[in-house]
């Protein structure tokens, strides 16, 4: 397995939509061990294909603390078949928004089908933080991230500061280069 590189915004890759999965073979199983073990190094709880430049309908996800038993889930064309009317807000983050977090508000509980790592249908029915999980990172499969779910004032002090912490990274390695 390998660590991939998680792209950080404002990056136009993550605005990309991703295409279907057309059979999880063993390079797509591949991926989705080293997105899973990108996942669980950044820390994080979900990834999806995009973030690791990868224009593919991929995500994995582990809804289980640092402390807990690992549950890992790896989803190709992962496609939400229902999801309940009651909604709740929730604080998000994402790895590819360091250290930003605000609150959006989803369906409390979804059914997700999906094609697992072994190329064999599945369906889930989530709830809470797998539901959000699995929310958040289908949204990067289309080209949304969360910030496009809050205010656009919000949004755009979010995306001002990771555009400024980006140069600030430039010029940081570009001194250190000199």
């Amino acid at each position: 397995m390998a660590l991939l590189e998680i792209i950080v915004a404002p990056d136009p890759r993550l605005k990309r939509k991703s295409e279907p999965v057309a059979t999880v073979d063993a390079a797509t199983a591949k991926l989705m061990a080293d997105m899973l073990e990108t996942m669980y190094d950044a820390p994080g709880v979900g990834l999806a294909a995009p973030q690791v430049g990868v224009t593919k309908r991929i995500i994995v996800a582990d809804p289980a603390g640092e402390k807990a038993t690992p549950q890992p889930i790896k989803m190709a064309n992962p496609e939400i078949v229902w999801f309940s009317e009651e909604k709740k807000l929730h604080e998000e983050g994402c790895l590819s928004l360091p250290q930003e977090y605000d609150n959006v508000e989803r369906p409390d509980k979804i059914r997700v089908k999906y094609i697992d790592e072994n190329n064999q249908p599945q369906e889930l029915e989530a709830d809470g933080l797998l539901s959000v999980i699995i929310q958040h990172e289908m949204d990067h499969l289309e080209g949304v991230l969360f910030v496009d779910h809050i205010s656009s004032l919000k949004r755009n002090m979010i995306m001002r500061r990771l555009t400024k912490q980006k140069k600030m990274g430039k010029r940081h390695v570009a001194m250190e280069t000199a």
